[in-house]
């Protein structure tokens, strides 16, 4: 399998699971309130918001799956987006006051989405590096 090929993989799979996310909470949003400790409508309409941030969000990673390479600032993009997302969440889940086990849970749940998700990123990024970047091509 080429580079490219394995970068567009990671990418794509990246891309894949965050949308798969988005449209659970867009499309069954009722199946979600809990976990964010929110109830009845307003609760799902919270939860419906959050799909469509997802969804927003994962505009980069749509450009950087087309092709990691011409479109490299989109991958940096969705990386940057990524690391922001680790560490948002982990900082959530530092600041939690006790008695929050399902928040905790939640939190927990999208520091290893976000973790896995950035790692998968980073692969992508090494290995669509340009020559220049590793030490090839030097005079």
């Amino acid at each position: 399998m080429t580079r490219m090929r394995w970068a567009r993989l990671w990418v794509g799979g990246v891309l894949f699971f965050n949308v798969q996310c988005a449209l659970v909470f867009l499309i069954q949003p009722q199946a979600y309130v809990g976990a964010f400790e929110l109830q009845g409508t307003a609760g799902e309409v919270i939860v419906r918001s959050l799909g469509i941030l997802f969804l927003m969000w994962n505009v980069p990673y749509v450009f950087a799956v087309i092709h990691p390479v011409n479109n490299r600032l989109s991958l940096w993009q969705a990386w940057v987006m990524q690391a922001i997302g680790l560490m948002g969440e982990t900082l959530l889940l530092t600041t939690l006051p006790e008695g929050h086990a399902a928040l905790r849970a939640t939190a927990l749940r999208f520091i290893w989405f976000d973790g896995a998700g950035l790692l998968a990123l980073t692969g992508a990024l090494l290995i669509t590096r340009p020559a220049k970047e590793v030490g090839q091509g030097k005079k």
